[in-house]
């Protein structure tokens, strides 16, 4: 029996020091999220965001989702689960029960040339970055 408790307790520590790896930062996600907020000031994150309001979407490679709304704002969502798996030419479906999008849904990723579901993000909260006033 303790060798299988072993085993046990080592699958474990494995698992949770991929879970780790997966979720480091991507540097060239990171460096592109970062020239795309270039002049722009974040504010108090929010639960949901207005789908309405939003014009359109970006992926950040492996990092992020930008959603761009009225007057420039973006919200910034940092998925709390699978922003390693975000692609740029990803297809990202959502399904809503409301005109908001919150940091409870979950995004389905789809291949933008096979048009098959390829994986999932859960949504985290939304910062939201407004151009720096002069």
């Amino acid at each position: 029996m303790r060798p299988m408790l072993l085993s046990l307790s080592a699958a474990l520590v494995l698992a949770a020091s991929s879970a780790v790896a997966a979720t480091a930062p991507n540097p060239e996600g990171e460096a592109k999220l970062a020239k795309l907020l270039e002049g722009r000031v974040a504010g108090k994150p929010v639960p949901c965001i207005n789908l309405r309001g939003s014009d359109s979407s970006e992926i950040i490679d492996g990092t992020a989702i930008v959603y761009k709304g009225p007057g420039g704002r973006y919200y910034v969502n940092r998925p709390r689960g699978g922003a390693d798996s975000l692609r740029r030419d990803d297809v990202l479906v959502t399904k809503t029960l409301t005109a908001q999008l919150c940091n409870t849904d979950v995004v389905t990723l789809v291949d933008s040339l096979s048009r098959f579901q390829r994986g999932f993000v859960n949504l985290g909260d939304f910062v939201p970055y407004s151009k720096a006033k002069r």
